[in-house]
């Protein structure tokens, strides 16, 4: 008994639709998840550059006290915020704080990641 090409084509056939299938779906699922990723990193740049409000005293006290721009007084309080661990409003409150005529220093966590900041930028 001989077997047609066309029979082993329509015995075929759900298998290959099947196979179609799936691959419309995994190219649909990567399409999706490229997205994704591209919307991620589009949201996360502008979050990363945006100044919070608490911090402008900040800066200006960094500025004055440190003959810094406005950029890089931002920049030495984002970078102490990372290496001490800390929350860049709360940095930017204690170096306020210290300002104040009884205020007390920022913890010293904060302090040696405001020198290594500043250092780092040569201030």
């Amino acid at each position: 008994m001989a077997v047609s090409a066309q029979q082993v084509e329509e015995a075929q056939a759900p298998r290959v639709h099947e196979l179609h299938v799936a691959h419309v779906q995994i190219d649909a699922l990567d399409a999706g998840r490229q997205r994704g990723q591209r919307l991620g990193q589009d949201l996360r740049a502008p979050v990363d550059q945006l100044p919070a409000r608490d911090e402008q005293p900040a800066r200006g006290v960094l500025m004055a006290l440190h003959s810094c721009t406005s950029d890089e007084a931002w920049e030495i309080l984002r970078e102490a915020s990372q290496l001490s661990n800390t929350k860049l409003r709360d940095v930017a409150a204690a170096v306020t704080a210290g300002t104040e005529t009884d205020g007390p220093p920022p913890p010293r966590e904060v302090r040696s990641a405001l020198r290594a900041a500043l250092a780092r930028l040569g201030h």
